[in-house]
């Protein structure tokens, strides 16, 4: 399954092109939230993580959508 992920950090940003491009790179399911990037205690995140399998795809539009920093990202990806 690809899934996607798309994350604004303020009321006033719009999800809409994230979520376009996110589709139009092959995302069967979008999980998205408005929500700042400095926790990893994103509801909407956390959701996607707890559903994420072996063979699974998770796309984003650029990494720092769900990681502030690569330690960060890696610790996600290996978990």
């Amino acid at each position: 399954m690809k899934y996607g992920y798309a994350r604004v950090s303020t009321t006033d940003q719009k999800l809409a092109n994230q979520i376009e491009l996110l589709k139009l790179a092959g995302a069967e399911k979008i999980f998205q939230e408005k929500f700042t990037g400095t926790t990893t205690e994103r509801p909407e995140f956390q959701k996607l993580l707890r559903v994420l399998k072996t063979g699974d795809t998770l796309i984003v539009t650029k990494m720092d959508r769900f990681a502030q920093n690569t330690r960060e990202a890696l610790a996600i990806i290996q978990e």
